[in-house]
């Protein structure tokens, strides 16, 4: 009870701006945890194993697979695999343009409302900056306009409401900085997990398509010379390795 009591003390010391800043702190912690709970859902704590999933099955050839496992997420990384099992093919300039697509739909909204949390701590810092202010003023015009017996009573009242002003500012200010690095990093992760998919997906449709096509895929964008994949004439026993050589037109030089 005793702490209860001290903290109402301290927050009726504070002056009026407490109320500024309380409102200030409730919107910060609505904003956070709205935010943690739309970026843990994003993240998906089965996404490596979807991939592995949606991969294993585009190398076996089974698309509709592929294709029904990606949609059961609504995770960044499942609607770029999605997109890219969609645009089908093994052209890599393709899959790179849907995974792109794709991405910059997903991965937007969940940085949504986060620059909020920034301003939000500057604000509580600039309100208790400005109880302080309040809290001298009361102090310093008590000097002169208070009877002398009640002097020392006005100026700590306005050093409290000064210094609790600031404190509690800060006390919503630093954990509000804290809790934006902290979603901005799971941001991060949530983009890294995608920038993975759309990688070890191309790589497997690639393979898929090779292996469909005897070990032959035209991997060459469009106005380009189409780039075969042949097999190499000298490799280590045990080995297979693939050379890159352009696809050379009808009629010329063989």
């Amino acid at each position: 009870m005793n702490e209860f009591s001290a903290i109402a003390m301290f927050f009726k010391e504070g002056g009026s701006f407490m109320w500024f800043m309380l409102a200030t702190a409730i919107v910060a912690v609505a904003i956070s945890a709205e935010r943690f709970i739309v970026i843990s859902r994003a993240s998906g704590w089965n996404t490596t194993r979807m991939v592995d999933d949606i991969a294993r099955a585009v190398k076996q050839g089974d698309w509709n697979a592929a294709g029904h496992i990606a949609r059961l997420s609504t995770a960044p990384a499942a609607q770029v695999a999605a997109a890219m099992i969609a645009c089908g093919g093994s052209d890599p300039s393709r899959l790179q343009m849907a995974a792109d697509d794709a991405a910059t739909l997903a991965l937007p909204p969940l940085s949504r409302r986060l620059p909020h949390l920034n301003v939000l701590a500057n604000v509580a810092t600039l309100l208790g900056l400005l109880g302080t202010i309040s809290g001298l003023i009361v102090a310093f015009s008590a000097v002169g306009a208070a009877d002398p017996a009640q002097r020392s009573a006005f100026m700590a009242k306005g050093i409290s409401t000064a210094l609790n002003a600031t404190a509690f500012g800060l006390m919503i200010a630093i954990p509000t900085l804290i809790l934006q690095g902290i979603l901005v990093g799971m941001v991060e992760r949530v983009a890294e997990q995608v920038d993975e998919t759309a990688i070890r997906l191309a790589q497997a449709m690639c393979s898929s398509q090779t292996g469909a096509t005897g070990g032959f895929t035209a991997v060459g964008g469009h106005g380009a010379p189409a780039i075969a994949a042949v097999p190499a004439r000298a490799a280590a026993p045990g080995v297979t390795t693939t050379t890159l050589r352009p696809n050379v037109a009808q009629g010329g030089a063989r």
